[in-house]
């Protein structure tokens, strides 16, 4: 009756993998019995003002499938990236999740693209016991969201200070300082509460906070009450679109003070929107293409081939979130084969596995805490230097 039992389970999961959803996944790489492939869910922003970010995470998770899948997948079975797009907002997120978790039947999820999404759709994926990996949700309390939910992403605590002390490297004479910000946005509320703390902390004048939508194209109004003001230095949380054009603005109407960008300008995508404007914006970085290490130069060498330049953030940390649910896997593998296992019990089995872990990733050595936050040891801040003509430029990393 046991035996019975086992084969009736592992029919139904061999069933749930092979009718994946093929229309929103990924090209699988290696040989083998494709239909068999392991699904991953990768819940990211892929339309909206979002997208900007969520395409990068798209690249690095094809990346990542492809990396993984020539080297032999889960010990000879591949793997199958399954995407759905979580669009810009918390209702995008949750079906998309919804439909990896009851359709598409992954055993765990990327995603989603912001914090704001994740404390929608996270909660789900934890009360069906599915783990999720943030690969961008620098939020406080991300972690916090349940027992299934981890993330890649250090936390903005701990990485936006970074820009500022860089900010003051580069002119120690700042005193002033006008911070702007998203107020619809969950992300971009956190961050600033750590900028403007961080401000208060090096003594300097907080003298304007001014407020914003992601969905704002016409700043005018703030950005001329901030720069009566006489700032050294703005600080601007918010999203590529809406920040670029912010940054944009400012620009335009005289500023020449620094401007440091929080996490959600932390894309290429901006170039485009500021173009020649963009030029010497601070950002500070939890990845660096130039990180030592085998994982690191596959990944970025895949990249550079593909899109003739450097990786970015977005892309480097959903490869990240990839590879930590690959290893999980193959170290569950090795006892029992995870094709073997009923879904549910490998979804909470491979919870349990990324948590032990040590992954030498694109971002470094990193591992998790019990309740899910990572440990990271290196960041970096980085300046945007803009080619002569505004029609590309660069993350130069500063010393």
């Amino acid at each position: 009756m046991k035996m019975n039992r086992r084969l009736i389970l592992w029919s139904g999961l061999a069933i749930a993998l092979a009718s994946c959803s093929t229309s929103n996944s990924g090209s699988t790489s290696a040989g083998g019995d494709t239909a068999n492939a392991i699904p991953i869910g990768i819940g990211v922003a892929q339309t909206s003002n979002v997208a900007l970010l969520g395409q990068e995470q798209v690249a690095g998770a094809r990346i990542a499938e492809k990396y993984f899948n020539d080297k032999g997948g889960i010990n000879g079975t591949p793997i199958k990236l399954v995407f759905q797009d979580t669009a810009g907002d918390e209702a995008g997120a949750i079906n998309a999740f919804q439909t990896l978790i009851t359709q598409n039947k992954v055993v765990g999820i990327v995603g989603p693209t912001l914090s704001q999404q994740a404390f929608g759709a996270s909660p789900i994926a934890d009360r069906a016991k599915v783990p999720v990996i943030g690969p961008s949700n620098t939020a406080k309390g991300i972690p916090q969201i349940g027992e299934f939910v981890s993330r890649v992403s250090a936390p903005v605590s701990v990485v936006a200070p970074n820009s500022v002390a860089a900010a003051l490297k580069l002119n120690p004479n700042i005193k002033k300082v006008a911070v702007f910000f998203a107020q619809n946005d969950a992300f971009s509320k956190s961050e600033t509460e750590i900028f403007q703390q961080t401000v208060k902390d090096r003594k300097l004048d907080l003298v304007t906070i001014q407020k914003f939508q992601t969905t704002d194209t016409d700043f005018q109004t703030q950005a001329t009450a901030a720069l009566n003001l006489k700032p050294d230095l703005v600080i601007i949380s918010g999203l590529a679109a809406d920040g670029g054009n912010l940054v944009r603005q400012l620009r335009e109407l005289g500023y020449q003070g620094l401007i440091i960008g929080g996490n959600g300008l932390n894309t290429s995508n901006i170039f485009p929107v500021c173009k020649q404007l963009c030029d010497g914006l601070l950002i500070a970085q939890a990845y660096n293409p130039e990180q030592p290490g085998e994982v690191n130069k596959a990944f970025r060498e895949a990249y550079v081939a593909q899109y003739k330049k450097q990786p970015p953030q977005f892309s480097a940390q959903a490869f990240a979130g990839v590879q930590v649910f690959v290893e999980a896997l193959q170290a569950l593998d090795k006892p029992t084969k995870v094709a073997q296992q009923p879904l549910p019990d490998l979804r909470v089995a491979l919870n349990q596995q990324l948590l032990k872990g040590k992954y030498n990733t694109p971002l470094g050595e990193i591992s998790f805490t019990p309740a899910g936050e990572i440990n990271q040891k290196e960041f970096y801040v980085a300046q945007i230097k803009m080619n002569p003509d505004g029609g590309d430029g660069k993350f130069t990393f500063l010393k």
